[in-house]
């Protein structure tokens, strides 16, 4: 398990909650939906909000800022944001859609313990 990092023990996180942790000096966000556990970058790759700050409806977190939404099981872009007509254009030729960074996780003995990066959405 050398390239797992151990975060906090199951018990330390409810159903349906989200939680900010540091690892290696990365901020990740990590939550548990349905009984599984899952890890990503804490912060929106759209202008960087803070995900932990966001809302959580089954495994799609949803950035405070401007509404974007990505599914944690693999980081694919659900909605890049709720910005509409020339605005969502514009913004778009600025900041095009990309994925949130998802980590492994693996539970051991009631530990939870983040891996590395998965592989982004194809």
């Amino acid at each position: 398990m050398s390239q797992y990092i151990e975060v906090m023990t199951t018990e330390e996180l409810a159903e349906g909650e989200m939680r900010l942790v540091e690892v290696d000096g990365h901020k990740i966000v990590v939550a548990r939906i349905d009984g599984a556990f899952y890890a990503a970058d804490a912060h929106c790759p759209h202008l960087h909000g803070n995900l932990w700050k966001g809302t959580l409806e089954g495994t799609v977190v949803t950035c405070p800022l401007h509404h974007s939404k990505f599914d944690l099981t693999d980081g694919h872009v659900v909605t890049w944001t709720d910005f509409k007509g020339a605005v969502r254009t514009m913004a778009g030729m600025v900041r095009h859609a990309r994925p949130l960074r998802v980590y492994e996780t693996i539970v051991d003995g009631g530990d939870l313990y983040v891996g590395p990066q998965k592989e982004p959405p194809a």
